[in-house]
């Protein structure tokens, strides 16, 4: 997918879109604070059938979602205040990966040895306050 750009209210077509193109279950979201990165995340969690009300997890570090069946949905990370890549492995970090589930990962640059190879990175810009860009790449190194 190439740089577009959204507002608010294109939102849900943003994440259907995203949805589409990811070749992986690893979401790992880039942009400075305030992006709209939580905001896309509770959008995909919807989008996938959640339902939970998705948040940031910046105090828990990760949030669990669930489907409307009870079953696991995936996990939402925010490594944000992360001093280090051990406190994601003393979390279980990679036992999270092992799940059969989406993981959203904000702030993933705190942790780059612990990403999947195969791995969907969304790079979220401000452009004004109702309009972001946006770019998905498929990584698989």
């Amino acid at each position: 997918m190439s740089s577009k750009s959204y507002s608010l209210t294109e939102l849900p077509s943003m994440a259907e879109e995203i949805l589409n193109k990811a070749e992986t279950t690893v979401l790992c979201f880039y942009g400075e604070m305030g992006a709209g990165k939580t905001t896309l995340i509770k959008e995909l969690v919807q989008q996938l059938g959640g339902t939970d009300h998705g948040s940031s997890p910046t105090f828990g570090i990760v949030n669990e979602y669930h489907k409307s069946d009870g079953s696991l949905l995936g996990y939402h990370f925010d490594f944000y205040r992360l001093n280090d890549e051990m406190e994601a492995l003393d979390l279980g970090f990679e036992d999270y990966l092992q799940q059969q589930a989406w993981v959203f990962i904000e702030w993933p640059e705190k942790i780059p040895s612990l990403l999947p190879e195969q791995r969907t990175h969304i790079l979220l810009e401000v452009l004004d306050p109702e309009r972001r860009k946006i770019k998905v790449e498929n990584l698989d190194h």
